[in-house]
């Protein structure tokens, strides 16, 4: 991306204007107001274009351009001025960005065309392979309208059938490589990027081919969506899924909504809610919710029971972390959504899936619902509130103090006075106190209770403190190995897999940091770069470099090409999630004590509770047996 579009995509042509004191009203997908070039007054003759980013007068001056033309004349500066400027305001540093020249320009235009190739012979495929096309059809409801108006398609499985296909019509493959269809060893053997997967074509929001999106068919196979690498036509943070189709939906109902798959933009789309998209499988970035707002301000993120239940909501305020800001799962971060809706001037909205549902099985279950619960949808700070007073007993002073310590800070956080107000209100109401006693207080929150290390801020406390904690010495060894050798994440992934255990995530990790550190490492191998340590140590943020350092040192001695490491690994995680389980369960035993003793209401809440983690302990006991079987052999 070039540096003027890259500050084009970041820099809102109406919030620019009405800086510059031009008062506009919003015309259908238009803003009007009075040209600030010229004296006359009279009539409305100025118009703002906020999808494509242009301006023009139709009245005396008969002048109009981008934002940079518009700073150009309001500013009298030359191009290099505003440029400059408007970098400033974007946070763009000029020198990491390159002007697009046209033979850069000719090159992604051939990317495209080999992309566009590609569409139609993963369809080919599709019409090929009989069970996945009845897959979508009947397991997923799609129709074949839809089918085809998405290009859906089928990856086969082998390592060269699309080079192959691609070599008798004369492209080579370094072009392949290069558009992302294909990947390449250490040793320089390049095969298909994709194999035995379903193909989702994603467009830029113009509606030219930028990658592929690919969802696997067999439930074994890891990752379970695979994106095309980076690329000079594909960068999944700049991206949104169907946002090609959706823009005028979008701008229709002046309201877009985000979910988290790409079957759910489809089938969505197909039962009539057109204004649906998706991000690549990843958090939400700046640049994500920029190219939203130049359709609407108004975004309503549909989130399933567990990205906005309570314990995503807990994870996300205890680790304070910006998730908005980098790549990962695609989760749930109030203080980065509420960060991002100040910035943007837009109005976010949480709507939570009933009954562990997700969207596309909602729509077809009952359309009103969906509506209704799109309708229905809660500013976050409301989200948070009632999703953490949810099953709570609001008349205990400790569960009062608990949920005030985790809303407050959001709160206080918010940069409209009235905002805050009328937030600080809704809160006393719901925790019935006054409301004087919610201001300038200092609470205590949950996490301070057993007075963990999980509430580290910074690398260089995780790295001196409870030297002695096991649990932290254990994560900290099992992270020393990760980061040297990274592509163990997907032996161990299977490995747990075969003993009926979920793939590892962050939640593994009891430390902030520890969880930080893992994602990167998770980033580093699904990545499409050769080395992943490299992508590792040039990709991990600055607060983290302390931690890291530490833990290397720790395993300095260890011999990294010793296979052996692998079963220590998974040993070692099976302990970990043992012990969290145990710990779950014996704090669940206490609750169903004490709620016995007033009156029982939430323990069979409890009950079943104890039961899943009971379950995970036997699985866990079983995988630990199996381990040790093995290595008797």
């Amino acid at each position: 991306m070039s540096s003027t579009d890259e500050i084009k995509s970041r820099v809102d042509i109406v919030d620019l204007v009405s800086e510059a004191g031009v008062k506009l009203r919003h015309t259908g997908k238009n803003y009007t107001g009075f040209c600030p070039f010229h004296e006359n007054k009279h009539t409305p003759a100025f118009v703002v274009w906020p999808e494509s980013g242009t301006w023009r007068c139709f009245g005396q001056c008969n002048e109009g351009g981008d934002i940079f033309k518009f700073v150009m004349k309001k500013e009298g500066v030359d191009f290099k001025e505003a440029l400059q400027l408007l970098a400033t305001r974007a946070g763009v540093e000029l020198n990491q960005f390159q002007r697009e020249t046209p033979g850069l320009k000719e090159a992604a235009d051939l990317l495209r065309v080999l992309l566009e190739d590609a569409v139609i012979y993963y369809r080919s495929q599709l019409f090929q392979h009989k069970e996945i096309l009845t897959y979508l059809r009947e397991k997923r409801g799609l129709t074949d309208s839809t089918i085809e108006t998405f290009g859906l398609g089928y990856a086969p499985e082998g390592y060269d059938n699309l080079m192959n296909h691609f070599a008798r019509k004369g492209c080579s493959p370094g072009d392949l490589l290069e558009a992302g269809l294909l990947s390449e060893r250490d040793d320089g053997k390049r095969f298909d990027r994709f194999r035995h997967r379903i193909m989702f074509p994603i467009r830029d929001e113009q509606g030219r081919m930028a990658g592929f999106g690919a969802r696997i068919v067999s439930p074994t196979d890891v990752p379970k969506f695979l994106n095309s690498p980076e690329t000079p036509t594909f960068s999944k943070g700049r991206l949104l899924y169907g946002l090609d189709r959706a823009r005028k939906p979008i701008r229709a109902a002046d309201q877009a909504v985000i979910v988290e798959g790409y079957l759910d933009v489809i089938a969505l789309h197909q039962a009539g809610f057109e204004n649906v998209v998706s991000p690549m499988g990843t958090a939400l970035t700046e640049d994500q919710l920029r190219l939203i707002k130049r359709f609407t301000r108004r975004i309503v993120l549909a989130l399933d029971p567990d990205l906005a239940g309570q314990k995503a909501v807990l994870r996300g305020l205890d680790a304070a972390r910006q998730a908005m800001d980098r790549e990962g799962d695609f989760s749930f971060d109030a203080r980065g959504l509420l960060k991002h809706e100040a910035r943007l001037q837009a109005d976010l909205r949480v709507a939570s899936m009933p009954d562990e549902l997700d969207p596309d099985e909602i729509v077809t279950r009952d359309r009103t619902e969906w509506k209704r619960l799109i309708e229905n949808a809660k500013p976050i700070v409301t989200h948070v509130m009632d999703t953490l007073a949810k099953g709570q007993n609001l008349n205990d002073p400790k569960v009062k103090n608990q949920i005030a310590a985790q809303v407050i800070p959001l709160i206080e956080d918010l940069p409209d006075p009235l905002e805050r107000d009328t937030y600080r209100q809704q809160l006393a109401r719901m925790l019935r106190v006054d409301e004087g006693a919610l201001i300038g207080v200092q609470f205590r929150g949950p996490g301070e209770k057993r007075a963990r290390p999980r509430q580290a801020q910074n690398a260089q406390t995780a790295s001196v403190v409870a030297p002695s904690n096991p649990t932290l010495k254990v994560e900290a060894y099992c992270l020393a190995i990760l980061f040297r050798r990274p592509e163990l994440l997907y032996r161990l992934d299977r490995k747990l897999q075969e003993f009926g255990l979920m793939p590892l995530n962050a939640e593994d990790f009891e430390y902030t940091d520890h969880q930080l550190l893992f994602e990167v490492i998770r980033q580093a191998v699904e990545q499409d770069e050769k080395d992943h340590y490299h992508y590792l140590t040039t990709h991990l943020p600055e607060a983290l470099e302390g931690l890291s350092k530490d833990l290397l040192a720790q395993t300095e001695k260890l011999d990294p090409l010793d296979d052996r490491l692998l079963e220590e690994l998974l040993a070692r995680f099976i302990d970990l999630r043992r012990s969290d389980a145990q710990s779950n369960v014996s704090e669940l035993r206490f609750l169903q004590e004490e709620e016995q003793q007033q009156g029982g209401v939430n323990l069979k809440q409890y009950q079943e509770q104890a039961v899943q983690f009971t379950r995970l302990l036997q699985s866990l006991d079983q995988a630990k047996r199996k381990l040790f079987l093995k290595r008797q052999v």
